[in-house]
Order: C-alpha cells, then sequence, then structure tokens
C-alpha cells in the first residue's frame, strides 16, 4: 500500500521539490527586447533597380534586418551572411522570415556583393529615416547590429553588435522562439510579393 502510494505521490512531490527548491532559472533572450516597438516608417524607398515601393510593404512577414552603405564593407558582409544562414536554419520555417538589407546613401552595391543583394530584400531608404526608426545600443553605431521587425512592421528586438557564427546560434533560438509563439496568427504569405519587389 505504502509502495502504491508513493508511486503516485510521486510526481506531485517532484513538482514541488522542482518549484521551491531547484526553481530553474527565468529563459532569458540574446537579442535585446524593444520596450517602445516603433512601426515601419511611411516613407518610399527604391530598389536595386530604381523601383520606388513603400517602406509599409514590408510588413507581413517577420524581418531580420541590416543597415550599412551601398560599398558594404566586411560588416556588411557578415551581416548579410548570418542573415541567409539564420533563415536556411529555420528550415521549414523559413518563409515567415524575410531578410533585409537596407541600403542609406547612393554608393554603387560591388559586383562581388549583388548575388547575396539579389536574394535580400534589398532597399535604399533615406538614412535620415533609418535613424529616427532604428536606434543602436550606447556606442555603437546602427550598421553593428541586426534588428528583428514583427509581422504588423515593428521593431521589436536588436541582436548585441560584434554577433558572429560563434554566438548565431543564440540569435537561432530567439528566432525560433519568436516564430513558434506567433505560430498561432502568423503564416507565410509573402514569399511571391519580395521576389516582384526585387
Amino acid at each position: 500500500m505504502l509502495a502504491v502510494l508513493l508511486v503516485c505521490a510521486a510526481p506531485v512531490l517532484a513538482s514541488y521539490f522542482t518549484y521551491y527548491v531547484l526553481r530553474p532559472t527565468q529563459q532569458r533572450s540574446y537579442g535585446e527586447l524593444i520596450a517602445e516597438q516603433p512601426g515601419l516608417p511611411d516613407v518610399q524607398a527604391l530598389t536595386l533597380n530604381g523601383r520606388s515601393v513603400n517602406l509599409n510593404s514590408l510588413k507581413g512577414q517577420w524581418l531580420l534586418l541590416s543597415t550599412s552603405a551601398g560599398d558594404c564593407g566586411p560588416r556588411c558582409q557578415d551581416h548579410l551572411y548570418l542573415q541567409r544562414q539564420l533563415r536556411e536554419t529555420l528550415g521549414r520555417e523559413k518563409d515567415r522570415l524575410d531578410w533585409v538589407w537596407l541600403i542609406h546613401d547612393q554608393q554603387p552595391v560591388p559586383a562581388k556583393i549583388l548575388p547575396a543583394a539579389e536574394q535580400a530584400t534589398t532597399l535604399r531608404v533615406p538614412a535620415a529615416a533609418i535613424g529616427h526608426w532604428l536606434r543602436p545600443e550606447a556606442g555603437h553605431a546602427l550598421d553593428d547590429h541586426l534588428y528583428v521587425v514583427d509581422p504588423q512592421g515593428h521593431w521589436m528586438m536588436r541582436f548585441p553588435a560584434g554577433m558572429n557564427q560563434a554566438t548565431a546560434g543564440k540569435a537561432r533560438r530567439d528566432l525560433e522562439r519568436l516564430l513558434r509563439a506567433s505560430a498561432s496568427w502568423d503564416e507565410a504569405g509573402r514569399a511571391t510579393a519580395a521576389t516582384e519587389r526585387k
């Protein structure tokens, strides 16, 4: 009888022990959550072929976003690589995330960067509009970060400056959690439109 009672009571005792004694630490995100969550600015942007589109047309998908000058130095190239890799590691969920490169000047994109630029959603946006919308961490520049924007157009997360392949796994876990948490209301559906913009 005592043995049966102990077997039945074991799950309850284990849950109390875990909650009151072990108390698992709160799960923290690698990216910094943005409290104010400003929306996409209502400005016109240009595709690489010179077509005008409103930046609000990016709504409807999760966005993994970087910004830089058109000449795309080493940090920009690292970001484009990380954006592509992070999206690909999401597997069948990758169609719910677009990777976006916002160019804040009129410098031409180098030929060696064009293949990556054509895979991403690449838009030229006035530097003032980007600077009014996004904010870097203190002591850093806008170009130092990757940014996450939700399907409603709210900038809601900023990944740390200096993120690299070694720490990208932490960013992937954040993206997976966001996609999992939004699965009930967000679906892929803008891949065709994104292709048409390029």
